[in-house]
């Protein structure tokens, strides 16, 4: 007997099972995005590996330690997208979007990550990302929190998340931050991991969002990143906390707030929730104000955010928010001559007239009791029974497979009948 082939650790199978509450999942986040007027962009899942070394930093652990890298025929290094905003920018800038005007986008899609596969964490993972293009203002900051905040409404997990919040600053205001907080590193240095001694001098910021908790212990003396903000980026930030203060949207400042990417500047924001066991980060996002121009654009201004769909869907799990709607609404169950093609005609007229309707046809034959079984497994509200009967005389039995009552209807007569299911 072969060997039977097996999926790559960490790159999961999405289950007939499981797939309702993903569709449920990504249906409510396209239409709380579509409220807001974004437009969807669809990118590679391939790039260029510059694109990204260029993008996130070359001293990130995505990039050193995570990326899926190869070379094609050509000798080319390809990478599989370890996130979505470098091929967001990317795409604005080959397609010449950012020049024409400001963009509102939004994508979603796998990623990929060599990492440990853990609970929510896996080598191929979804993410639903937005981001927007042409506008500095706090206030679009605002309406991309305000985006989230209502979906976790729409979600029923608004009550299990919170906000955190941070201004980095501007690459100017980091700068000098970053020589101070250098200098308290160093006077700690025998404390500090490999990991933390080997960024004290080329990103340091990731110093802060360290989990080592003898690192963490030594940095509530560390020098304050609020303390080095020039005026700009202040005024940014209090504007951006004055519209969530009057949205009602409630937040906690995080000073070591930093995220992940190098790319980030000024705003930075955590929706984070306890509901997974460990702490854990559902979505987050802020500023890069300078990655289209890093990367070969016209210098704009620039905010987004990204969710983890697997968290999201382990939430759900977790707080048995599970209720779909059904995969089948009528089941079609015939019996006799002629029956057979008279239901399939039927199907494709209700499907037609009443659209949004699933009708599912029983094929392979069988009894009456044989084809109510099937009927009940798939979760099928209605079956629509036709027999010989049934044919000759152009009606259909409706038979309530939750309730248990049953009614004979013309067939123009069932349409209205069935409409009240979607």
């Amino acid at each position: 007997m072969a060997k039977k082939i097996q999926a790559i650790r960490g790159m999961n199978d999405c289950l007939p099972t499981q797939s309702p509450l993903w569709q449920k999942l990504e249906n409510t986040v396209k239409n709380v995005i579509s409220a807001y007027g974004y437009n969807e962009v669809r990118m590679p899942i391939v790039e260029m590996t510059h694109l990204f070394s260029r993008a996130i930093g070359e001293v990130t652990d995505v990039v050193e330690k995570e990326m899926y890298t190869f070379e094609d025929r050509n000798g080319d290094s390809l990478t599989l997208r370890p996130e979505g905003t470098a091929g967001c920018v990317r795409s604005c800038i080959e397609n010449s979007l950012i020049n024409r005007d400001e963009q509102r986008l939004w994508y979603m899609g796998p990623m990929f990550r060599h990492e440990r596969p853990q609970k929510g964490r896996y080598r191929q993972f979804h993410q639903c990302g937005v981001e927007v293009f042409g506008l500095e203002g706090p206030d679009v900051d605002a309406e991309l929190i305000m985006m989230t905040a209502r979906l976790w409404r729409e979600l029923g997990i608004d009550k299990h998340v919170r906000l955190e919040l941070n201004s980095i600053g501007s690459l100017e205001d980091r700068a000098n931050y970053r020589t101070a907080l250098i200098e308290f590193l160093e006077q700690h240095i025998d404390i500090l991991d490999d990991d933390c001694k080997r960024r004290m001098h080329t990103n340091p910021l990731r110093v802060l969002d360290t989990k080592n908790p003898d690192v963490q212990a030594i940095l509530g003396d560390a020098p304050r990143l609020s303390d080095y903000l020039g005026e700009e980026s202040k005024e940014h930030f209090t504007g951006l906390c004055e519209l969530l203060d009057a949205a009602g949207i409630e937040y906690t400042v995080n000073e070591r707030l930093v995220r992940g990417l190098d790319y980030y500047n000024r705003t930075v924001f955590e929706w984070i929730t306890e509901s997974l066991g460990a702490q854990g980060t559902v979505c987050g996002g802020g500023r890069y104000d300078g990655l289209v121009e890093q990367l070969g654009g016209k210098a704009t201004p620039a905010v987004g955010f990204a969710m983890g769909l697997e968290r999201l869907v382990l939430m759900l799990e977790t707080l048995e928010l599970t209720d779909v709607r059904r995969s089948v609404d009528v089941y079609m169950v015939t019996a006799g001559e002629g029956t057979m093609l008279a239901g399939m005609k039927l199907a494709e007229t209700l499907r037609e007239q009443v659209p949004g309707l699933r009708v599912m046809s029983h094929f392979g034959g069988g009894n009456f009791k044989k084809q109510f079984k099937r009927a009940d497994k798939v979760g099928a509200a209605v079956a629509l029974v036709l027999g010989e009967n049934e044919v000759a005389d152009n009606t259909v039995v409706v038979k309530d497979l939750i309730g248990g009552t049953q009614d004979t209807l013309s067939q123009a007569d069932v349409v209205a009948k069935l409409a009240e299911l979607v």
